[in-house]
């Protein structure tokens, strides 16, 4: 994006965003990228900037893990790894590890489901691999605090058991010199060291001459002597020799996967640019947490749409200080492509105008803003400001000549790819000239299709914007009853600048007020007083609206609850006759099972018995009963007119008495809670609690 003028990060405070999203960053990679930050106009990469912040986002909000942790600056060990005969450390070979590993967690986080959640992050590691062999290289020779291992080579592990058993020896022995010097009482109070590589006694400096071996130096009080014992200079000598001997096959060792690894350089770059990557999304997403950013909708053509905008600097303020922030809400478009804001001094209209600005550049920049989902972003490639007062001493312009400069410029490389934002147009010359000029300015802009906000205290532009095609009024919200600004933006209606009413809130003398009032021209007057009455009625319209809103919101919700009610009973309704249907089914399936057993049965007492006549019978009556209700009333009646129940413990032999059929039987058995009882020729199995004990009543009379 052109920018004019340079200033212009600076003026729209771009460069404050850039540093704070710089704090945000861990690696080097990621801070250099926020650091020379730039705005774009390719829609595609703005899509996927934005994509990728808003995905890593979604995780930070869903506390889910992403496995980059590696932070380290490996670019010179990277550079060093290409370049022939070059030999890195056992430490830079862990380091590079470490990135290895870091890159195997990234490829094996991204499973065929999280590839297709998360597009924008994926795209990331489009075009590269995990390469397995970079990690087993450097583990088949290190540790994994960068020593070489002892199988590292055939060579070095001969070395090293020589070394360790040469160590052993020299151990010993200097044990036995040490125990011999201090029966003596030679030694000092340190009784040993290392100088030179060597392991030497420590001494009294007087008596240095009894002791046989090498001097290899003295305290620096002169009263202490170190000594090389003449018994372990040859095992020093050999430990020294093969010291050296493996340092040399370390370094081959080096130097061999050095130039084994060289192949993957270039892999390795990439995987260090890649993990740079995701540092540089993971700030832009922790630092849109700080500001509540969101992922609005980007179109490839000049548009603006904000709704519920916030300046983010201005939130982050607010917020740490606890005060609220007034969001702005307007739209420009092909029909509506200038907006011209008026109202008082120090009532939000620069910072309006700072706000959809900062917020335009944040978008191409890839960054999420302080906005409204639904709002739509187009895309320019030219943001052209003029905020302040930009006299320039060097060239001897006066302000407004400065202005007019700036001015030129605009109308000059205009087109409809341009945004603008012009503070107080006009201003710095007589109001009737300056104001004819700021018109003319204003059409040269809208004729050329640029877009753009002006804020201005001309009445004339008010004027103008209301009858111009491409050009509507906007006004920032006054209290004029309390004389306080409310930072809030509204379209469709010019405002007043409150000259009189802020002079008298300063507490301006009433006198001087009415007679600068008295100065003024009367028409010109009518419309200031109409254009502040206008705008406290819009307040009190707007003020009704809301209430008017608020009441059919909780008439919504009441319906809302007595729907939820009127759901709830009608689904207590249907469980009950579930439950009914399932009753009836039930009853039918006990019947059934009852059915098929009496049939089972009398097909076995067809085959026992030889009157075939009284099982068809038998037969008969259950599969052709016509009014069952009827027969179990009569059958009840003729069992009621024959038996008595009696109360009594059931027994095998009992006569008893079924409840359900009203069938009275023998008990020939019983099992448990269950009885078997003979009913005709018939035994069945029945529940004891569906039986009763019965006497007949021809016993009773006979008795």
């Amino acid at each position: 994006m052109k920018l004019f003028p340079e200033s212009a990060v600076v003026q729209l405070e771009f460069e404050k965003i850039k540093t704070l999203l710089e704090a945000h960053c861990k690696t080097e990679y990621a801070r250099l990228k926020a650091k020379e930050l730039r705005i774009h106009t390719r829609l595609s990469f703005i899509e996927t900037e934005l994509r990728q912040t808003h995905e890593f986002r979604t995780l930070l909000q869903n506390s889910l893990y992403f496995p980059n942790d590696f932070v380290l600056n490996l670019a010179k060990e990277l550079k060093l790894l290409g370049i022939p005969g070059a030999v890195l450390s056992g430490e830079q070979f862990v380091e590079i590890r470490k990135l290895a590993e870091n890159m195997e967690r990234i490829f094996r986080w991204f499973d065929k489901e999280r590839r297709e959640i998360y597009p924008g992050l994926v795209k990331v590691i489009e075009g590269s691999y995990y390469e397995k062999a970079i990690q087993a290289s450097i583990q088949e020779v290190l540790d994994e605090n960068g020593n070489v291992l002892d199988h590292a080579s055939e060579d070095l592990r001969r070395i090293r058991i020589s070394l360790y058993k040469k160590r052993a020896d020299l151990r010993r022995v200097f044990e036995r010199v040490i125990q011999k010097l201090n029966k003596q009482g030679y030694l000092a109070d340190i009784e040993e060291s290392f100088l030179n590589g060597r392991r030497v006694v420590a001494i009294f400096a007087e008596q240095k001459r009894l002791i046989k071996g090498i001097l290899h130096g003295e305290s620096d009080t002169r009263k202490t002597a170190f000594i090389e014992p003449e018994e372990t200079i040859e095992l020093n000598n050999e430990v020294y020799s093969l010291e050296n001997e493996e340092s040399r096959e370390v370094y081959r060792i080096l130097r061999t996967l050095t130039a084994h690894l060289s192949t993957h350089a270039e892999l390795l770059k990439t995987y260090l640019e890649i993990c740079g990557e995701y540092d540089f999304i993971r700030s832009k997403a922790r630092f849109a947490e700080d500001y509540n950013g969101e992922y609005p909708v980007v179109v490839d053509k000049a548009h603006i749409h904000l709704v519920k905008a916030y300046h983010p600097l201005l939130f982050i303020y607010n917020k740490r200080t606890q005060k609220p922030t007034i969001p702005v809400s307007l739209t420009l478009d092909e029909k509506n492509r200038v907006l011209v804001i008026s109202g008082p001094n120090a009532g939000g209209k620069t910072v309006t105008m700072k706000t959809v600005g900062l917020n335009q550049m944040m978008v191409q920049a890839g960054l999420l803003v302080p906005v409204h989902p639904s709002s739509i972003f187009g895309i320019f490639k030219q943001l052209l400001i003029h905020i302040g007062d930009t006299q320039s001493l060097e060239f001897e312009l006066s302000t407004y000549s400065s202005h007019l400069k700036n001015m030129k410029h605009f109308m000059e490389v205009a087109n409809g790819k341009t945004l603008f934002f012009i503070d107080e147009l006009g201003s710095g010359s007589d109001p009737n000239l300056g104001g004819a000029f700021a018109e003319v300015i204003m059409e040269e802009l809208a004729r050329k299709h640029a877009m753009g906000i002006v804020t201005t205290h001309y009445l004339n532009l008010k004027v103008m914007a209301n009858k111009t095609p491409g050009i509507i009024n906007a006004a920032m919200a006054f209290d004029e009853q309390n004389l306080l600004p409310l930072y809030k933006l509204i379209i469709g209606k010019p405002g007043s600048s409150y000259t009189f009413s802020i002079a008298q809130r300063i507490g301006l003398d009433k006198r001087l007020i009415d007679r600068a009032r008295s100065m003024v021209d009367e028409d010109h007057f009518r419309l200031d007083k109409l254009l502040n009455r206008t705008e406290q009625d819009l307040r009190e319209v707007e003020q009704k609206e809301k209430e008017l809103n608020k009441l059919l919101r909780e008439n919504e919700r009441l319906k809302k609850e007595m729907e939820q009610v009127m759901n709830k009973e009608k689904h207590l309704q249907q469980v009950e006759i579930l439950k009914h249907q399932n009753k009836v089914t039930e009853d039918r399936i006990t019947y059934l099972k009852d059915m098929d057993r009496k049939i089972k049965q009398i097909l076995i007492e067809w085959k026992k018995t030889d009157d075939k006549e009284k099982v068809m019978k038998e037969m008969f009556s259950l599969l052709f009963k016509k009014d069952e209700n009827k027969v179990v009333n009569k059958l009840q009646k003729k069992i009621e007119s024959k038996f008595d129940e009696v109360a009594g413990e059931i027994v095998v032999g009992s006569k008893v008495k079924m409840k359900r059929n009203h069938q009275v039987g023998e008990v020939i058995e019983i099992r448990g809670k269950r009885a078997v009882v003979k009913i005709g020729l018939l035994p069945m199995q029945v529940d004891l609690k569906d039986l009763v004990t019965v006497k007949e009543k021809r016993e009773e009379r006979g008795a």
